[in-house]
């Protein structure tokens, strides 16, 4: 059997045909362009999994579900999303709109919660039964797996890892509160964080690496920099990692999972990044010093790109276990 997973992005519309054992069919994108009616942007996903059901001659009989992965909150029983801050729609009904077109099961799921399920089928998670992933980029997503399981709490809105304050009174979040992790470890808060030093100090070399424009600094600016020698990236990195790895302990001190995921654009530093803030970690994290427990794994997510539509196809998968 197959099964097609559409990863709704605030950018781009992705969906992607995969195998049982998640491996990539084929996959198309389209732009999003979020301000559009949820009509409309229904129309596109069901275009792009026509055009592949057509393109791989598979037939729709040998393909199980779609599912969908979105940012926001979902009430997964009835594929409903029910509000994410990237679009003007609220309380839609995804699965009644995609089956005008295609007859066939839809799944709805919170789009980080996807990206686990994707490395737990798949990826770096796969065999191991207690998870948790952030997902690294303009904010910071997070998904839970407890006993094999997504975890969604009562209301379908569970593991927003981003959004529990690691510094009282700090930088206001977009969610209203202020100090959240996103607030400090999110690619935003690089960027905030590296504009913010370049304006306080004009002799800075750091805009070498940003074209000699302020408006070119990115989430790997600091990294480019710092992997150069330079001075001020160096600085700037280890503030960063301290900020994730306060995060990060947290977040393990909570749940305590087999294996700790870092996905997301800031993940692709790999071990430069994850070695200094495993030392970190395992410096602030309950019993960490102790040989009578053992230490949860911090390891690169491994499913890159492919996450959110793969996840999203896995829901198939997912769905059918609980059945």
């Amino acid at each position: 059997m197959y099964y097609l997973g559409i990863d709704l992005g605030g950018s781009n519309i992705a969906v992607g045909l995969f195998d049982d054992a998640g491996k990539k069919v084929l996959s198309k994108s389209t732009k999003t362009l979020h301000d559009r009616t949820f009509e409309e942007i229904v129309s596109d996903m069901a275009q792009l999994c026509q055009k592949i059901i057509v393109e791989t001659k598979i037939s729709i009989d040998e393909i199980k579900s779609i599912g969908i992965g979105t940012p926001g909150a979902c009430d997964c029983e009835k594929g409903i999303l029910l509000y994410a801050c990237t679009f003007s729609f609220t309380n839609v009904n995804f699965r009644e709109e995609l089956q005008k077109y295609i007859d066939l099961p839809v799944y709805i799921e919170n789009d980080a919660n996807c990206a686990v399920l994707a490395e737990y089928f798949v990826g770096a998670a796969k065999g191991i039964s207690d998870a948790v992933m952030i997902t690294i980029g303009t904010g910071i997503g997070g998904g839970v797996i407890v006993d094999g399981k997504i975890m969604t709490g009562f209301n379908g809105i569970a593991a927003e890892l981003g959004h529990f304050v690691i510094v009282k009174g700090g930088i206001k979040c977009g969610c209203g509160r202020a100090g959240c992790f996103e607030s400090y470890a999110s690619a935003t808060a690089i960027i905030r964080m590296t504009k913010e030093f370049i304006e306080s100090n004009p002799a800075t070399g750091l805009l070498t690496y940003c074209d000699g424009d302020i408006n070119n600094v990115s989430g790997k600016t600091i990294f480019d920099a710092a992997k150069l020698g330079d001075k001020d990236g160096e600085k700037l990195v280890e503030i960063y990692e301290d900020y994730l790895a306060e995060g990060i302990a947290s977040l393990i001190n909570i749940f305590q999972p087999e294996v700790f995921l870092v996905g997301g654009g800031v993940s692709k530093e790999g071990e430069y990044l994850l070695v200094p803030v495993r030392k970190i970690v395992s410096e602030r994290t309950y019993m960490a010093k102790s040989d009578l427990i053992a230490q949860t794994r911090l390891v690169k997510a491994e499913m890159g790109n492919d996450a959110g539509m793969l996840g999203a196809a896995m829901l198939g998968k997912e769905f059918s276990r609980d059945a």
